[in-house]
């Protein structure tokens, strides 16, 4: 009895917190994977030789309004593997999501699709590119963790950098 009633409660308390903050809200409405790409151009050698891998990690993130609130983003992971100079394997994954997003303003939308959403399909996408790896016949490849808040605050750097010198280039 006591559980129902704590259950019943949190939800009353949800419920009183969602009305008093209706104005945003994120819903994650789909995770799917767009494209994978697999290459292992060299398998003879790359398994004859000693394994010590050079990893190549390039990360991009693309959002695009599906329709009103609900946007799409996809997140690209193309990593490349050489051992001594020659490829080993390349992995392209376009881990995609659906969200429904309401009552942010631009900037916090373009964070959200910058940064909070490629957070959430970093795992899934990890996850396929260790399984792809694995199934190509190499070592396991567990991708570090991405720190998507940073990545994103270095884009707006850079970006605001690129416009104050395309400022101070003009007003010469």
């Amino acid at each position: 009895m006591q559980a129902n009633t704590a259950t019943n409660l949190t939800a009353d308390q949800t419920t009183q917190e969602q009305t008093t903050t209706s104005a945003s809200n994120f819903i994650i409405q789909h995770v799917y994977v767009k494209d994978i790409s697999f290459e292992s151009p060299n398998p003879p050698y790359t398994f004859d030789n000693a394994w010590q891998p050079e990893l190549e990690v390039n990360l991009a993130t693309q959002s695009k309004v599906i329709k009103d609130t609900q946007h799409e983003v996809v997140l690209t992971i193309t990593t490349k593997v050489s051992v001594n100079n020659k490829l080993a394997f390349l992995v392209e994954v376009k881990q995609a999501g659906s969200f429904l997003i309401t009552g942010l303003t631009p900037e916090q939308l373009h964070h959200a699709l910058g940064s909070f959403c490629p957070n959430i399909l970093f795992p899934f996408a990890r996850e396929v590119i260790a399984d792809l790896v694995t199934r190509g016949g190499y070592p396991q490849l567990l991708l570090a963790p991405v720190n998507f808040d940073a990545l994103y605050q270095q884009h707006l750097t850079e970006q605001n950098n690129g416009s104050t010198a395309q400022h101070d280039a003009s007003a010469n």
